[in-house]
């Protein structure tokens, strides 16, 4: 089956092994480079056959990357639904290819036509001779395992499958017990962790993967280096793979926020040793999990959110892990370290207890401010505790004695435990938090829409949202308590979003069994939830979050292809609806029914809806700039007050005072 697969710029820039920029300059100095087929004006996508015939013409001798012609071709021959198998099946011929002489000499050497025979075991691949003869030609160049391996990476990529960092995995690798040799990953995603885990242990692997084509192609993958290896697919939490199996050490990067992990029908699981996992911490029932598949003093590293330090709908859980000595070490690690992450995680390591430790300690470590050498200080306080040293290392690690954890909130995040001191002061750290200040100055300055004067006659006509609702363009939905002798439609333990959270802009905090509610109103993505009681106008798009919404909260459903959530969510937040709000001694209750905002075509809401966007990740920046500012001139008046740095001679402070006129401006 042959089909015209659609390509990105990056996509056209590997096939042509150029830089994004020389395919921006093709589409403008050549007539004929190939018109967008789809995507967007900023992102297009284009023809893989027309690219093709385009990139052939053009090439001008030069040789073009044979590993992305042939995952390209892979892609056009080949239904979406069965690209995985034959990517399999390919590693399956590859591996065999890599540790048979004789099978790899004739395939190298011989008509390839003359080794369908061979093959009968594959008859998929006897019918694609040619594309195995491109695939020994770069085995034979590239390796068999390096082929494979970038086949899986093209596959993974495309089905944007998040593969840990290699930095990461080795330094969680690198905090197993060194004499452990049965390792498991539940959620083992494309195998990263296990082979880190292997490339300095050694002995068994097991892993688990919700994906079956992932783990297919994670079990051939590690194949090649791994002699034993039991990759299964399903979901670990609902399913597991090894039911008994008990294991020397556990790694794994599990589901963030995961809301759905199969809370109702796991809550008599013998695994929740430590407590049952409510509903919104999904990452406290991995790490009971993993502590279930340990031997006796084994050892568990995960991958964690910030968040699941702090939830106090998860303190009870983090209390019995303490007490029982099951939590042996949290590293903070800086904000970067994992792409894509806005925020920095952390790294749990658990250990299933013996029966005869007392809870003693749990090492406290902070890599937040040490983003060049974060690996190295944090395995050197590891290695100090794991040899009874109990060495601070001010403003970095601290070993903190179990008893002194045990407060209301159980917060687990290091910094709480880590005060920053003057010992740890060094000219490096004013150094890099002024650029970083810089670059978040520079990267801030780029959220704020560009805007114009408005013509003083532009008027828009407005429309109230109950018209919205009675035309069917929205629904509202509103809580409340059951009245007297009504039966709550709210069963179960769910997580509840409350006008707290949605004014702090946090995840949702509160529980069913603790508050008392009439509906079981469920957000979605893209709802809008306003306060009742405000004391500025306040809404907020939901964007992945599954909770039941709380008292004096209104939720508001828009028709998506209709009415835009971030462009309602916008001009409900602007102080022109406050006029139509009851006024109270120092806040306004809100009545979303009477606020009104202007009929545009969706287009054009969905452009407001972008600015929306940027401005509040605007005012989020703007925070955070607040908080570095602050450590920043304080850092800097100690260090100079200290001596440990000094101004500098180029510094305007030498000259004159530098003062703001009221425009701002120097």
């Amino acid at each position: 089956m042959d089909k015209d697969v659609q390509l990105t710029a990056a996509d056209i820039a590997r096939l042509g092994d150029v830089g994004r920029a020389a395919v921006s300059n093709w589409r403008r100095r050549h007539e004929d480079f190939p018109q967008p087929i789809g995507g967007t004006s900023t992102s297009p996508t284009f023809s893989f056959n027309q690219v093709k015939e385009w990139l052939r013409a053009h090439a001008e001798e030069k040789p073009l990357p044979t590993r992305e012609w042939l995952w390209q071709e892979l892609r056009a021959g080949t239904p979406k639904s069965e690209l995985a198998s034959l990517i399999a099946e390919l590693g399956a011929f590859l591996l065999k290819f890599d540790r048979d002489d004789e099978w790899r000499a004739h395939f190298v050497k011989a008509d390839p036509e003359a080794t369908v025979d061979l093959l009968w075991s594959q008859p998929s691949l006897a019918a694609r001779m040619p594309l195995l003869s491109q695939l020994v030609d770069i085995a034979v160049e590239s390796g068999a395992r390096e082929t494979f391996g970038f086949l899986c990476t093209r596959y993974f990529e495309m089905q944007r499958i998040y593969v840990t960092p290699a930095p990461i995995a080795a330094f969680m690798a690198s905090l197993i017990d060194p004499y452990a040799r049965s390792v498991l990953d539940p959620a083992c995603g494309a195998g990263s962790l296990l082979r880190a885990a292997h490339e300095r242990l050694g002995g068994q692997l097991f892993g688990q993967d919700l994906d079956e084509a992932t783990a297919r192609l994670t079990a051939v993958s590690l194949a090649f280096d791994v002699d034993e290896t039991d990759i299964r697919p399903g979901d670990a939490l609902r399913t597991d793979a090894f039911p008994g199996t008990l294991v020397d050490a556990v790694v794994c990067n599990p589901p963030f926020n995961d809301r759905n992990w199969g809370y109702e029908e796991l809550a008599a699981d013998a695994r929740w040793e430590y407590g049952l996992p409510p509903k919104t911490e999904p990452e406290l029932a991995w790490g009971q999990h993993a502590l279930a598949h340990l031997t006796p003093g084994g050892s568990a590293v995960l991958l964690m959110p910030p968040a699941a330090a702090g939830r106090r709908s998860g303190r009870r859980i983090r209390a019995q892990l303490l007490r029982r000595g099951a939590l042996r070490a949290v590293i903070a690690l800086p904000v970067g370290s994992v792409p894509n992450m806005s925020v920095g995680l952390t790294v749990w390591v658990l250990c299933r207890p013996t029966g005869t430790q007392s809870p003693g300690h749990v090492l406290m470590v902070d890599t937040s401010a040490r983003a060049d050498e974060w690996g190295q200080v944090a395995l050197a306080a590891w290695d100090r505790f794991t040899r009874g040293d109990h060495t601070d290392e001010p403003g970095v690690s601290r070993v903190v004695p179990v008893i002194d954890m045990l407060d209301d909130d159980v917060d687990l995040l290091p910094g709480r435990y880590l005060p920053s001191s003057l010992l740890d002061m060094s000219p490096e750290r004013i150094v890099r938090s002024r650029d970083r200040l810089d670059n978040m100055l520079a990267a801030t300055l780029t959220l704020l829409p560009r805007v114009e004067v408005a013509p003083a006659a532009q008027l828009r006509p407005l429309i109230s949202l109950s018209e919205l609702e009675r035309r069917g363009l929205l629904t509202i939905h509103q809580q409340a308590t059951p009245r007297a002798g009504e039966v709550s439609e709210v069963s179960g333990e769910f997580s509840v979003l409350t006008a707290e959270d949605v004014i702090r802009h946090e995840i949702a905090t509160g529980q069913s069994s603790e508050i008392s509610l009439r509906k079981n109103i469920r957000t979605r993505r893209g709802d809008v939830v306003v306060p009742l009681i405000v004391r500025k106008p306040v809404a907020r798009v939901i964007t992945d979050e599954d909770a039941v919404i709380g008292l004096n909260l209104s939720l508001l459903r828009p028709d998506p292809e209709h009415l835009d959530p971030d462009f309602l969510a916008g001009f409900l937040t602007g102080r022109a609806n406050l006029r139509h709000y009851v006024s109270m001694s120092s806040a306004h209750r809100v009545d979303v029914r009477r606020a009104e905002v202007p009929l545009l075509p969706i287009d054009q809401q969905r452009a407001y809806g972008r600015a929306f966007r940027h401005l509040w990740t605007f005012a989020g920046s703007l925070r955070q700039l607040t908080e570095l500012g602050g450590d920043l001139v304080q850092d800097t008046l100690d260090g100079l007050t200290q001596g440990i740095v000094l101004l500098s001679p180029d510094d305007p402070s030498w000259k004159e005072p530098i003062t703001l006129d009221p425009e701002g401006t120097r």
